[in-house]
C-alpha cells in the first residue's frame, strides 16, 4: 500500500472519481466487467451515440479502466481492472483509519466503563 499522503493526494485517484461519476461511464464498466464489447454495442445497450461512446472511452481510458483496439472498422473495448488499484488503495486507507478510531474509542468506552464499575 501507498503512503498515507500519496494515497489521499493521488490524481490517479481523482482521475478514477472523475470517471466513474458519470453514470453512462458506470454502465460501460459494468457492461465490459461482462467481456469485451464494440462501441456499436455499448451504443445500443447505453441508447446514446457511438460518438457519446467515444467521449465516455477516453475518459475510461485516460482512468486506466478501459483499453480499446480498433481491427478494420471495429472498435472493441475491455475493462481493465488494475485501473481499480489505486482506488482500493484509497479505500483501504480511509477504512484503516477509521477501524483505528473507532478501535479507540472502545477503549475509551471500555475504561470509562470499568471505572465506573469501581466502589
Amino acid at each position: 500500500m501507498q503512503p498515507v499522503r500519496e494515497v489521499a493526494r493521488s490524481s490517479k485517484v481523482d482521475l478514477l472519481f472523475h470517471a466513474l461519476g458519470d453514470s453512462n461511464r458506470r454502465r460501460m464498466v459494468d457492461r465490459l466487467a461482462d467481456g469485451p464489447a464494440s462501441v456499436s454495442e455499448l451504443a445500443a445497450v447505453l441508447a446514446v451515440s457511438k460518438t457519446a461512446i467515444g467521449q465516455h472511452l477516453a475518459v475510461l481510458e485516460e482512468a486506466q479502466l478501459a483499453r480499446s483496439t480498433k481491427v478494420g472498422r471495429v472498435r472493441t473495448c475491455q475493462f481493465d481492472p488494475a485501473g481499480l488499484a489505486p482506488l482500493q488503495d484509497w479505500i483501504d486507507y480511509h477504512r484503516q483509519e477509521w477501524n483505528g478510531r473507532l478501535d479507540r474509542l472502545d477503549d475509551l468506552v471500555s475504561a470509562i466503563g470499568s471505572k465506573e464499575d469501581c466502589p
